[in-house]
């Protein structure tokens, strides 16, 4: 995830889209220069382990829209995985409880809906990030949806 996706404006509208890689503007674009690509190697499955991914990869995702850049997360439905990594997108870098981050992921895909394994997952995330010393909060102004 992250980069830049080409296109009328030079970029997605919205920072953080979730969704299947159909929801791209323009799929070509998603091998364009200055499109970086992280994949992270985890099956739709309860038992398979996403925690050990989430803060690499919110911190890539972070970095992409820290550098004026947009992230397309996207998994083979758009439910489960990129939900649950925007959920702990959202949580980490916007300070969002799981619950007000899910509600923004669902609001913008309505079809989200993590595996129970994934949202046990962002269950523990969330309380590891709760017994983390804050740091000054982060504006929550960050767009999320299928818009391209």
């Amino acid at each position: 995830t992250g980069g830049t996706l080409p296109g009328r404006r030079g970029r997605t509208s919205r920072p953080l889209q979730p969704g299947p890689v159909a929801a791209a503007p323009e799929t070509q674009a998603l091998c364009a220069p200055g499109v970086a690509e992280l994949r992270v190697p985890v099956f739709d499955d309860p038992a398979e382990d996403l925690l050990a991914h989430l803060e690499p990869t919110c911190a890539a995702m972070e970095a992409a829209v820290r550098a004026g850049g947009a992230c397309l997360v996207y998994c083979k439905n758009g439910r489960s995985r990129s939900a649950a990594v925007c959920t702990a997108y959202l949580m980490r870098h916007r300070g969002l409880s799981l619950t007000q981050a899910f509600q923004a992921v669902k609001s913008a895909r309505p079809v989200a809906e993590p595996n129970p394994g994934f949202w046990c997952q962002l269950q523990k995330y969330e309380e590891a990030l709760q017994a983390q010393p804050r740091l000054r909060a982060e504006p929550p102004a960050l767009g999320v949806g299928p818009e391209a």
